[in-house]
């Protein structure tokens, strides 16, 4: 069977090189695309202390029975390229679980499984505090800020990792549409990050639920950006 095999071989030498030629291409293709599977980023999400807080603040108005109230999120994130490609931050999403009595379709859709907060929201200032006569001043993600100057830059090369604060703002809303409280006094958040390419980045924290005047030490506009839209378009 060798002698056939090799008698064979030198016979057709010409069909044995054109055959050996597609399929080194072959194993060549293959193996880029099994490259380019491996060479991915891969975020790792951290919560840093500062300005990571939650507030439910009344409207001081009614919906039939229910308070209209306002959720307003800040959280100051920590994120880390730990993959094997770059890539840019494109946006940031958080999820929470509202706070309702089950069952109904609004308890499923938004308690079970996640009311997602889909956009960041701009703020009218920068996120501060004071130590004994010296301020902090906490970079944002995405927005610009007045007092640092900071570019914004959501590049992330393998290895690099950046931090900022990002806002999230809901609109007026009633009933158990806020996150639902621990018995610790904190709300569980998820959240998404994601890439250029598309995929997200998710993690679960836990972060302080806290009354809208302590929140505010950290931003006295904590809470206020949708009402002070509508002044302005009123």
């Amino acid at each position: 069977m060798m002698d056939f095999v090799i008698t064979w071989a030198n016979n057709n030498s010409g069909f044995v090189g054109v055959l050996i030629f597609v399929c080194t291409l072959f194993i060549g293709w293959v193996s880029g695309i099994f490259r380019s599977l491996r060479r991915r980023p891969i975020f790792q999400l951290r919560m840093i202390p500062g300005p990571t807080q939650c507030s439910i603040i009344s409207t001081g108005t009614k919906h039939g029975n229910y308070d209209i109230h306002r959720t307003a999120i800040s959280i100051y994130l920590g994120i880390s390229n730990i993959g094997s490609a770059a890539s840019t931050i494109k946006n940031v999403q958080i999820g929470f679980h509202w706070h309702l009595i089950p069952f109904s379709w609004l308890w499923f859709k938004n308690t079970i499984l996640y009311f997602w907060v889909e956009h960041p929201t701009i703020i009218m200032e920068d996120f501060q505090y004071s130590f004994g006569g010296n301020i902090k001043v906490f970079p944002f993600l995405f927005q610009g800020s007045n007092l640092t100057g900071n570019n914004i830059d959501t590049y992330l090369d393998v290895g690099r990792e950046t931090n900022g604060v990002v806002y999230f703002e809901l609109d007026d809303g009633f009933g158990g549409r806020f996150p639902s409280p621990t018995k610790d006094g904190n709300v569980v958040i998820k959240v998404a990050v994601e890439d250029v390419f598309g995929k997200k980045h998710k993690k679960n924290f836990k972060i302080p639920l806290i009354a809208i005047e302590e929140a505010r030490k950290y931003n006295p506009s904590f809470g206020g950006t949708y009402a002070t839209m509508h002044q302005g378009s009123a």
